[in-house]
């Protein structure tokens, strides 16, 4: 089977070719640069960019996998969740590719191909699907607009533990970071910082850590940090005070996801934990994480930073194994799902 897929969700616009579980080209056009005067994205700009890249991008996903249209086999596109706008693009561009060349068509759920993600690894130059090695997992998904717990119990088998009831952890990783005039995405960049910050240095609250529920909350998190540097105006103007401010959110944030995430892979009974989203590319993170399964000998898997933030290689991976499982394929006439919630 070879298949191309394609990802536009949200403000990266990617394409890629799949073919038995092999990744031979992912190509991703990112739009951070055009949304960071804005401090966040624009819908109709992000629309926009998609429209404008789409071919191109699909182009050179063909070309570094030495194919041609008329090679393909199906097709495949982000359905939903995400901004209604990108989402359209993508879903859209593909659904005319595939009524065109007569092949297959399916549409993939954001959330699912995060999930499958992290057992895409490089080996050498390929970049291939381990699913030989599966095993049930608990898989943290974290990003800008979503944070998520999930019982993965076999290959295409999950069930939602809990979820974001307010402001994602990248969510507030970037509100707060504005708040300490940080540019967008300030993410990356409290990540940063925080390497030569003290964790201790301020003492923030870890929301919703203590109750016995799989849900996540950080808008408290953030409001915290506004009264704060309200009430410690001349905190700012100290660099080495701004590191220390960023490691201790940070740390806050962390500890909430990592001790989460392993107490609901002891409570199911599972031995490996997963992680995957943009927000998955933050070092104290992936650092946390690997010390508290090592301490509890679990097995983790992260996904490859490449593959943290929305790309078109997992959802062309997902597509082919539920197109090799004879799962429906997509109407021709269907459409997006912009609020499409995991099941």
């Amino acid at each position: 089977m070879m298949l191309l897929a394609f990802e536009t969700s949200c403000d990266e616009t990617s394409a890629a070719i799949v073919s038995h579980g092999r990744v031979l080209s992912n190509v991703v056009s990112s739009q951070i640069k055009l949304h960071a005067e804005y401090g966040g994205v624009v819908p109709e700009l992000a629309a926009r960019e998609h429209l404008k890249n789409l071919l191109p991008v699909a182009r050179k996903a063909m070309a570094e996998a030495g194919i041609l249209p008329s090679h393909l086999d199906a097709v495949a596109a982000t359905q939903g969740p995400g901004l209604g706008i990108a989402l359209l693009m993508g879903f859209k561009a593909a659904q005319a590719l595939a009524f065109a060349l007569e092949k297959p068509f399916i549409g993939i759920h954001h959330h699912e191909a995060h999930l499958y993600s992290p057992w895409i690894a490089s080996r050498g130059e390929a970049v291939l699907a381990d699913f030989e090695n599966f095993q049930p997992n608990i898989s943290l998904i974290v990003s800008g607009g979503h944070t998520m717990l999930v019982l993965v119990e076999s290959e295409l088998k999950h069930r939602v533990l809990g979820g974001t009831i307010d402001d994602a952890a990248g969510e507030c990783f970037d509100k707060t970071g504005k708040l300490m005039g940080l540019a967008y995405p300030a993410g990356p960049i409290i990540d940063r910082l925080a390497e030569q910050g003290n964790p201790a240095a301020y003492d923030f609250p870890r929301p919703l850590l203590h109750e016995a529920n799989d849900d996540f909350s950080f808008s408290g998190l953030k409001t915290s940090v506004r009264y704060f540097i309200r009430d410690n105006p001349t905190l700012l103007d100290d660099p080495q005070k701004i590191r220390d401010l960023c490691a201790s959110v940070q740390s806050a944030i962390v500890e909430v996801l990592v001790k989460k995430t392993l107490r609901a892979a002891k409570r199911e009974g599972v031995r490996c934990i997963t992680a995957s989203g943009g927000v998955t590319c933050n070092r104290g993170l992936r650092q946390a994480l690997q010390t508290a399964c090592q301490k509890h000998r679990i097995t983790l898997r992260l996904a490859e930073k490449s593959l943290c933030t929305d790309n078109a290689a997992m959802i062309g991976i997902l597509a082919e194994r539920k197109l090799r499982a004879n799962v429906p394929v997509t109407l021709f006439d269907g459409e997006i799902m912009p609020g499409w919630t995991l099941a």
